[in-house]
C-alpha cells in the first residue's frame, strides 16, 4: 500500500493532476506526523489508520458543506474521498459485516449493553479499514439491547 501510494503520487505529478497530487501529500504528510508523534513504524496499518481518518474528516466537512449549501465543495470533497478510498482495503458488503459481527458475538457472549467494549474490540480487530466502524458500532448497540 505504501508503495502504490508513492507510485500514485509519481504519476499524479507526471500527469498534472494536482487535486490527487494534493490529496496523496496531504496523507503522506499525516503519515509522517503519526510516526513522529506515537513514534509509530510507517506500514499498512498505519496508512489505513490515517487515511480512515481522513476520510472521516471530510466527511464531517461534507455534512458541514451541504448545511452551508455549498455544492462546489461537496464536490470537491467527494472526489477526495475517492481518492483516498484507493488505500484502503477492499470495502465489505454490509451482508458480510453482519455475518462478522454474529461471529463475534457467538465467541465474547455479551451479557448486556456493558460488554459493548469487549465486542468493539474483537471487532475493530476484524473490521478496521474494511467498513465504516460508526455503522458496526450502531449494528452492536442494537444487538446488545
Amino acid at each position: 500500500m505504501i508503495e502504490k501510494l508513492e507510485k500514485d503520487m509519481i504519476d499524479a505529478m507526471k500527469n498534472k493532476e494536482k487535486d490527487r497530487l494534493t490529496v496523496i501529500r496531504m496523507v503522506k504528510a499525516a503519515l509522517k506526523q503519526e510516526q513522529i508523534d506515537h513514534k509509530k513504524e510507517i506500514n499498512d496499518d498505519l496508512l489505513i489508520d490515517v487515511v480512515t481518518k481522513q476520510i472521516k474528516m471530510r466527511k464531517d466537512s461534507i455534512t458541514e458543506f451541504e448545511k452551508g449549501n455549498r455544492k462546489d465543495l461537496i464536490e470537491k470533497t467527494e472526489e477526495e474521498i475517492k481518492v483516498l478510498e484507493n488505500y484502503l482495503p477492499e470495502q465489505l458488503s454490509m451482508e458480510e459485516v453482519i455475518k462478522i459481527i454474529d461471529e463475534i458475538m457467538d465467541e465474547v457472549k455479551p451479557e448486556s449493553s456493558k460488554d459493548m467494549g469487549k465486542v468493539m474490540k474483537e471487532a475493530q480487530a476484524k473490521l478496521k479499514g474494511k467498513t465504516d466502524m460508526k455503522e458496526v458500532s450502531s449494528i452492536i448497540k442494537e444487538r446488545l439491547q
